[in-house]
């Protein structure tokens, strides 16, 4: 269900800036899923109680197997210039890497208590790493929600990444982003089946495994929320490989595209590799999209998924969106995705929750996607919702989970339905929780 492309999309919209009250989670939630990605790293977070609950509560209780995850508590004496907190901190890795001897690297994780105190994280990870090399390797970034969303923890692990990542001369296609292992070899296959085998990811699965960087290297991102491990990256010497993110049939087809024009493949080789799996992708996620047709769609600004979620559901399930917000607009990775996008949404960046409840109430879209703090509310209001923070925890990328992405978006849709007649009449507006 291809539109054709338009020739310049959402490029010249104009955008509204929201400032004011956020309704997001913290940078702390990308430990979730970059601990299950890089095996051998271990994630501490030096923060509050609060902060120890929210990793608990995502993550789930692991009764048999030990997280690699925890949390560095600081106490009021901390809070209040009471202790030595670098003191502390030194003493509590000493016992973390004593009792687990499997660390290869450890990520101090600042958060909203540690940062308000100034608690300088990057002088202990320089301190640390010189103490415990070569068998560990520390680095620091923050998971501070502040100022940010949440997933902007992973981009901030990247990036602290970079500057330790070995030089290479070497010509090679660099794959940027966490993505689960089985989506990853799909992703590696496909490049194969073109030629293309000199490729590494970030983040690495295992620590001996960190690819090389440099003037010859080539990155792909496979996640749309980059902004500062592009910026990194570049810094290296690397060079970006600008495409749309590989998110359906099409995004993957024309992210495939760009990095096969870039190593020269040709196209009778890229039809032979790419054929028969978009062929699949296109006629499953068809069949998805007949619940989608004709249906609208909001996006309240939570991931930095927005925009490409909404060049998927608009350009091959059928769908108008009436709103598409993000939390940050990065014009130079999202151009391509902007032009894709046909005129008419509203795009916004940042948050305002008060009035994008009000814009939302007034729309009445058949479907909102939202942080789980505004789910339950605009539930009650008689609004089907599907939680964004979803779309980062579920595969959904490349050809084998178009349809599964797309159904992410339809079930809310079906379950409605279904439901439809067993509904009481819907109650009054109620305001999101504070």
């Amino acid at each position: 269900m291809n539109a054709p492309l338009p020739s310049t999309g959402c490029s010249a919209t104009p955008v509204l800036k929201q400032r004011g009250q956020r309704e997001v989670f913290c940078g702390l939630t990308g430990i979730i899923w970059l601990h299950r990605k890089m095996q051998d790293a271990f994630f501490l977070v030096v923060g509050s109680r609060t902060c120890a609950h929210l990793l608990q509560s995502a993550a789930g209780v692991m009764i048999f197997a030990e997280p690699r995850f925890g949390t560095a508590i600081l106490e009021e004496k901390d809070l209040a210039g009471l202790a030595d907190a670098q003191t502390e901190l030194d003493r509590e890795v000493d016992r973390l890497l004593s009792r687990r001897p499997d660390i290869r690297q450890l990520f101090l994780v600042g958060s909203c208590p540690s940062e308000v105190i100034k608690l300088d994280l990057h002088r202990a990870a320089e301190r640390m790493s010189i103490k415990h090399a070569p068998h560990v390797r520390v680095l620091n970034y923050s998971g501070s929600g502040i100022e940010t969303t949440f997933t902007q923890g992973e981009d901030a692990c990247l990036a602290s990444m970079v500057p330790s990542l070995p030089e290479t001369t070497e010509k090679q296609l660099l794959l940027v982003g966490a993505l689960p292992d089985v989506v990853e070899d799909q992703a590696l296959a496909l490049l194969a089946a073109m030629g293309i085998t000199q490729v590494t990811c970030l983040p690495a699965r295992r620590s001996e495994q960190t690819p090389a960087v440099g003037e010859n290297t080539v990155f792909a991102l496979v996640q749309p929320f980059l902004g500062d491990t592009h910026a990194a990256l570049l810094g290296r010497g690397a060079r970006h490989i600008a495409a749309p993110f590989p998110f359906g049939a099409e995004g993957t087809t024309l992210w495939l595209q760009a990095i096969a024009t870039e190593f020269g493949v040709s196209a009778e080789v890229f039809a032979a590799a790419t054929a028969a799996p978009r062929a699949r992708a296109e006629k499953a996620v068809a069949m998805v999209a007949q619940t989608l047709a004709d249906k609208s769609v909001f996006f309240f600004p939570d991931s930095q998924l927005e925009i490409p979620l909404a060049r998927f559901l608009t350009r091959e399930c059928g769908m108008r969106a009436i709103e598409v917000g993000t939390p940050f607009l990065h014009r130079d990775l999202m151009a391509q995705e902007l032009a894709l996008l046909a005129e008419g949404p509203t795009l916004s960046e940042g948050q305002d929750v008060d009035l994008q409840l009000t814009r939302v109430r007034e729309a009445r879209p058949d479907l909102t996607v939202c942080g789980l703090g505004l789910a339950n509310p605009l539930e009650a209001e008689g609004l089907a919702t599907k939680w964004a923070i979803e779309l980062v925890f579920t595969p959904v990328h490349f050809y084998e989970q178009a349809a599964d992405l797309a159904s992410l978006f339809a079930r809310p849709l079906r379950r409605r339905a279904l439901l439809a007649p067993l509904a009481p009449p819907a109650g009054p507006h109620l305001e999101a929780a504070e």
